[in-house]
């Protein structure tokens, strides 16, 4: 891509805190969905039901069916001080990267315990960016320790207490890996993805760990200079099959969040067809940016300034994006993770 100019203030927009979802809806598909088209630049205001209407017999639904573990451990140390772990990245069988807080007293060699003594881990190392190297030691499945000690990583702008952490789960999650929920699933529940199959539209599953970075703001003036994080993903025959299927018979490809636009993007050749694969992706999609692969996105509502939201700017039009989320303020939507969603077609 062209090096261009654009700072990170030409993604900035006003948000009421009130409009900051804190807790999921009661039913998974009733949030509202405010309808942009990409071309005209036009907005409509539904309801997530209503995303049938935009579907056709043939088009492919792409859902990244990663889970989210429940990575904040809080435990105490040798003193019984208060201490918190959240789990980053698995490195090698027990010995993770994680984010310590306090971290000061955390040295190589303290031991933290957690669960009384079910659960305990050794700081092996310190690293460049604050981050520690931990290694867990524990009687039995550490999956199943660390479900019934852990907590979900909520957002950091969400402040209530999750009454059921499944709500912070899609409900095709299969594969753990994520520090954070790929959100614009949340809204399908089992009946609604059943109906969606049955009117012939495809679902493809794709697998795409979701690290913390995607929280991590954007620190530099001109956009092009943000370095982006890097996430794992896994892309089965079955999923390469069905989509170059849809691109083939001129169906549309509807990628179910950022997380799998990522990837599909990482991935497709010239004329938007995949293959195979697994490996890691840091790509940056930002105005400018020619789609390969997606047709349209079912998204949330994306932080001020984030490279989220200069993702759907660039499928879009800054200028379109920004309108949108102008009206969908005036006409207070619930924003980001437990929010509305919002269809680019």
């Amino acid at each position: 891509m062209a090096k261009n100019n654009m700072t990170v203030s030409d993604f900035d927009y006003f948000l009421p805190e009130e409009l900051i979802a804190q807790t999921p809806l009661a039913e998974r598909p009733s949030s509202r969905l405010l309808v942009l088209d990409k071309e005209t630049g036009e907005v409509s205001h539904r309801t997530f039901r209503d995303i049938l209407d935009y579907l056709d017999e043939g088009d492919c639904l792409v859902l990244n069916d990663t889970r989210v573990l429940p990575a904040r451990l809080l435990g105490t140390n040798a003193t019984g001080a208060a201490i918190e772990f959240l789990l980053l990245t698995q490195r090698e069988g027990d010995t993770w990267e994680i984010i310590v807080r306090p971290g000061r007293k955390c040295t190589p060699g303290k031991v933290i315990t957690f669960g009384d003594g079910l659960l305990t881990g050794e700081i092996l190392e310190v690293l460049d960016n604050g981050n520690r190297i931990v290694k867990f030691s524990y009687n039995g499945i550490f999956n199943e320790i660390l479900d019934s000690l852990g907590e979900m990583p909520l957002p950091p702008y969400i402040h209530e207490k999750l009454a059921d952490r499944d709500r912070y789960q899609t409900v095709y999650a299969r594969h753990d890996g994520s520090a954070a929920a790929p959100t614009a699933g949340l809204h399908f529940n089992e009946e609604f993805l059943e109906e969606i199959a049955s009117r012939g539209i495809k679902l493809a599953f794709v697998t795409l760990h979701v690290g913390l970075g995607t929280f991590r703001p954007v620190k530099v003036e001109n956009i092009t200079d943000h370095e982006m994080h890097k996430e794992s993903y896994i892309v089965s025959e079955q999923t390469a099959k069905t989509i170059n299927e849809t691109k083939k018979s001129g169906k549309k490809v509807v990628c179910v969040g950022t997380t799998s636009t990522r990837v599909l993007e990482s991935i497709a050749d010239e004329n938007g067809y995949i293959s195979p694969c697994a490996g890691e992706t840091g790509i940056f999609i930002y105005p400018g940016y020619k789609f390969r692969c997606l047709d349209a996105l079912i998204t949330n509502f994306h932080l001020p300034k984030s490279t989220l939201i200069m993702l759907v700017s660039a499928l879009a039009g800054r200028e379109n994006v920004l309108e949108a989320y102008r009206q969908a303020v005036e006409e207070k939507y619930r924003f980001f993770s437990f929010g509305d969603a919002m269809f680019i077609k």
